[in-house]
């Protein structure tokens, strides 16, 4: 028998996930939630999604589980290239006049984005003297972003000099995978990181890039959060989101440089 997510169960876990990730789940969700969350009923022999609402609701590790499989991950190097356009040719200039470059990716998935701006930075700075934070709230996304070891078709979005520069052709056992090479590697550090929960300690930077994460959050989340991670930001600092999103009426703190690019204040305190 298989088991029919009802209308007070997808509620539950809508729930769910706006507490745990302050994602808003419409019901045009429903059918993607019973798709993702029927293989653990099965795991689990379980009969019904209550029942493993019930379970995530007192288990941890499951809850985080769960919220692995319904956090929406699509991701792809050189994503909306006019930011790494700008990162290279207009923020790149300005930190190099600079030490102790820092940079945060958040919500970086399976890593794609960090690498792009690891290697997008290592080719216009001539140096990798800069330190780049990923995080994410999914543990098993984290888990492929460490291991940088992609299907060879994904190479298809790097440009061929950074693809020679940067990643290395898989042989044998690893044919038909690149993987990003040491270098690239050494200057990301992947952190579990919840954006809608208590923020480490971990200020400040030169750039935020928080892309194609707000879309899924309700107006009140979205000035929260961007209260919390404003202050994280360097005066003169960049704060860049996708090109579907905007922080008209999100914030105050953060000037439009231009459409999805924005910039804390020299004077800012």
């Amino acid at each position: 028998m298989v088991a029919v997510l009802s209308d007070k169960e997808f509620t539950g876990f809508s729930r769910l996930i706006f507490d745990q990730a302050g994602i808003h789940m419409s019901p045009s969700k429903k059918p993607l939630v019973s798709g993702r969350l029927t293989k653990r009923l099965n795991h689990h022999s379980l009969d019904s999604f209550g029942e493993y609402l019930n379970l995530v609701s007192k288990d941890a590790a499951e809850r985080q589980v769960a919220i692995d499989l319904l956090t929406t991950n699509e991701t792809y190097f050189f994503r909306e290239p006019q930011h790494f356009e700008f990162l290279s040719k207009v923020i790149a200039p300005e930190l190099s006049r600079r030490s102790g470059i820092r940079i945060w990716c958040g919500a970086s998935s399976t890593g794609e984005e960090p690498y792009t701006i690891a290697m997008t930075l290592a080719e216009s700075l001539g140096h990798t003297n800069f330190d780049l934070l990923a995080s994410d709230i999914s543990t098993r996304v984290l888990e492929t972003a460490r291991k940088a070891l992609y299907p060879i078709e994904d190479a298809k979005d790097l440009p061929a000099a950074m693809r020679m520069k940067y990643c290395l052709k898989g042989v044998g056992g690893q044919e038909g995978w690149f993987l990003v090479n040491d270098a690239m590697r050494a200057r990301v550090k992947f952190e579990q990181i919840n954006l809608n929960a208590d923020l480490p300690d971990m200020g400040p930077f030169d750039v935020i890039f928080l892309r194609n994460v707000m879309i899924y959050f309700s107006p009140e989340t979205k000035r929260d959060l961007l209260s919390r991670l404003v202050p994280l930001l360097r005066p003169g600092g960049y704060f860049i989101v996708s090109h579907s999103e905007s922080l008209h009426g999100v914030t105050d703190q953060l000037k439009m440089v231009k459409p999805s690019i924005y910039r804390k204040p020299e004077s800012h305190t």
